[in-house]
């Protein structure tokens, strides 16, 4: 019987790895991973801000928002991903200039926005005739789908986002710690509040593809607050989170493609198992 288990477990583990190296010859999985990369390490990147700067749910919302924009996209035959992008972009403007410009609370501010923009995807969406697997693939992603313009923008606002975070970590840190104390130090803060939020929108709209709309939000907060409770050093909190991003991305892509799995669910039950592992890990050094 132990032979028996022994002999299935390695004839398993080279089927397996077969599999694997057959995938990797096809353009759409090499696609696929150097997009999860990329999309890891925004995740990563950006994640670490959102977490900090309280923003998880203003991700939330634009996350879902964005299903408004795939659905006008749909209906005008545009390619959704054109049509999101900008969606996604002005919604997020409008939505931070509302919390700055009234006295509601910023939470009830982003539950109004989501759930008016939810009502008007959902509604916009009932209307669609016949083939709906767009709208399908923004709600729970489809990394695979992504061809090379997908891959290019991603680049190009990973090296945004790195230029514009990077090139002035201190201020973006004194931002973050205390807004007030970075007014007073003579940090352009509504200017850089408003350019991470372009960022951020953006990150959001291009990783839908990958995870889709309804795990947009944990693509961005779990590695970040995984790496969180690993360390309270800013920069060891700031490369671990990238490193979390990028490699549980890789690694939810490969299973996906293994066992047939979606792909965006892959991904992120990957990073949640992963801060469930490290949580444990934490609460059990600590005794």
């Amino acid at each position: 019987m132990n032979l028996f288990n022994y002999n299935s477990a390695n004839w398993f583990l080279i089927t397996t790895v077969e599999n694997l190296v057959d995938l990797l010859q096809f353009p759409f999985m090499q696609r696929a991973i150097a997009g999860a990369i990329l999309m890891g390490i925004i995740g990563g990147l950006l994640g670490s801000f959102v977490t900090l700067r309280q923003l998880s749910f203003f991700s939330h919302a634009v996350g879902h928002a964005a299903l408004v924009g795939v659905a006008l996209g749909i209906m005008l035959q545009i390619n959704p991903t054109w049509m999101l992008i900008p969606f996604t972009l002005v919604f997020g403007l409008v939505v931070i200039y509302f919390v700055d410009k009234t006295e509601l609370a910023s939470d009830s501010i982003l539950s109004i926005a989501l759930s008016g923009a939810l009502a008007i995807g959902l509604i916009l969406s009932a209307t669609i005739q016949g083939y709906r697997g767009n709208l399908m693939n923004v709600l729970f992603g489809d990394i695979l789908a992504i061809d090379t313009t997908d891959l290019i923008l991603t680049l190009l606002l990973l090296l945004g986002s790195s230029i514009f975070l990077l090139s002035n970590l201190r201020s973006q840190i004194l931002l973050t710690l205390n807004p007030a104390v970075a007014k007073v130090q003579g940090v352009p803060v509504q200017l850089y509040r408003y350019s991470f939020i372009i960022l951020l929108s953006l990150a959001v709209a291009i990783a839908i593809k990958s995870v889709g709309v309804l795990l947009v939000n944990a693509f961005l907060v779990i590695p970040a607050s995984t790496a969180k409770i690993m360390t309270h050093h800013f920069s060891r909190f700031l490369i671990i989170s990238i490193l979390i991003g990028s490699t549980t991305s890789l690694t939810g892509i490969l299973a996906s493609a293994l066992f047939k799995l979606a792909s965006g669910p892959s991904i992120v039950l990957v990073q949640f198992v992963t801060f469930l592992i490290v949580f444990c890990w934490v609460k059990l050094a600590a005794r």
